[in-house]
């Protein structure tokens, strides 16, 4: 079967589960997973009973298809993702971006934990993605071309919504967030880096550094998808800064950055059109 009848056959089940129009996507990643549970849900899809779905394996992505409301809006949620790390394809890795798209959405927020490379961050803090450099070994696009899908060639120039970020700005800076911008790097994982690796990231212009995420923005901007991408500031990987890590200590600080992404998300949902 192609990759587009497997696209067609999970859209047609989730639909008949949740028929109702969807134009949000947000995917609940590291740091946003109990924003989760302050979405008003309508229905509830575990990943592995959507036909070709893949399945998380990741301690903390619980790997469930939320539709529902928030902020008044409705939305789907992805609480979970797929990383290339898991041993998926980057077909697999971008295959519910391909399905969100299918069913409607115009918008993602997408969100991660990372490590901070630029020295004014520090554990928990929450930065705002600006641009991302891809160091994956493979592209989501390489292979089979489908006009369905968009442009052979998508542009990049703005991979994350310039209107969104100013609008997330503008808010944070209402409520006295204190919230970076950056640029994001994705790599393949799922070792953390040696001081000599984040001393190259950070030399070719990162500012943090993680395991997602890229691949499914350039799905989506391929397919026309908005995309706003925020980041919680785990561990650093800063000269003299650097220590040892334990996913417990991972996730405690991305507890600490949550409050103030999902309160930016659930304001950016609000004013969306």
């Amino acid at each position: 079967m192609n990759y587009l009848n497997q696209i067609a056959e999970a859209t047609k089940y989730i639909q008949s589960h949740f028929s109702e129009p969807v134009s949000i996507g947000i995917i609940l990643g590291t740091g946003l997973g109990k924003l989760g549970d302050q979405i008003t849900i309508a229905q509830e899809i575990d990943y592995a009973d959507i036909p070709h779905f893949p399945v998380s394996t990741v301690e903390s992505h619980s790997g469930k298809l939320i539709f529902g409301e928030l902020s008044g809006k409705k939305v789907m949620a992805m609480r979970g993702r797929f990383h290339y790390y898991e041993g998926y394809t980057m077909q697999e890795v971008t295959f519910p971006i391909r399905v969100m798209k299918n069913l409607g959405v115009k918008t993602l927020c997408v969100s991660n934990a990372s490590g901070g490379l630029n020295p004014a961050q520090e554990v928990g803090d929450v930065m705002i993605l600006r641009d991302h450099i891809d160091l994956f070994p493979e592209n989501p696009l390489r292979g089979k071309h489908f006009e369905e899908f968009g442009p052979r060639f998508p542009d990049m120039s703005d991979a994350y919504s310039s209107r969104l970020i100013a609008q997330a700005l503008g808010y944070a800076q209402r409520k006295g967030y204190p919230v970076h911008t950056g640029v994001y790097a994705g790599v393949q994982g799922p070792n953390l880096e040696t001081p000599a690796e984040y001393k190259y990231i950070r030399s070719i212009g990162a500012d943090a550094v993680g395991m997602s995420t890229v691949p499914e923005v350039i799905v989506s901007r391929q397919m026309g998808i908005e995309v706003f991408g925020i980041s919680a500031i785990t561990d650093l990987g800063v000269e003299g800064k650097i220590k040892a890590v334990t996913i417990a200590e991972v996730l405690a600080a991305a507890a600490k950055a949550e409050p103030i992404m999902a309160d930016v998300i659930k304001e950016l949902v609000r004013v969306m059109d």
